[in-house]
């Protein structure tokens, strides 16, 4: 009875519509912090611009700014590309996604940096998919 229950809260867990990144920051609990950014792809069409939003998952004790470096794969293009989240600030940061007319179909990758003030900077992914309009 154990195992199934484990079984279902580990299942649960993973239809989330963020995904989060390895924690950044301090090892120490509640002092660090994670990305979180969309589990899907993001499908945007051809010569189509489209928001999307990422955040900082602060833990308890986590009082740093964090830098992120938000860098698009070549065919699409993003911006901000970088932005300093103060830690009195909202944790989440807007992002305006371009795809021009002629951007070929298919998956693009947007990886996304954090650096902690002080301690481990960590990083994380999502997919851009243009599709035809």
């Amino acid at each position: 009875m154990i195992v199934v229950t484990l079984a279902l809260v580990t299942v649960s867990g993973c239809y989330t519509v963020q995904s989060d990144s390895p924690k950044g920051g301090s090892v120490l609990k509640g002092e660090g912090f994670k990305i979180a950014v969309p589990t899907f792809d993001v499908k945007i069409k051809q010569g189509e611009v489209q928001s999307v939003a990422i955040s900082i998952e602060r833990g308890e004790f986590f009082k740093q700014d964090v830098k992120l470096e938000i860098e698009a794969a070549k065919g699409v293009s993003i911006e901000p590309t970088s932005v300093m989240v103060k830690a009195s600030d909202k944790p989440d940061v807007p992002l305006q996604i371009t795809v021009p007319k002629g951007a070929a179909l298919g998956e693009y990758r947007v990886s996304v940096k954090g650096t902690p003030t002080t301690g481990s900077p960590t990083s994380t992914e999502f997919n851009v998919k243009v599709v035809s309009p």
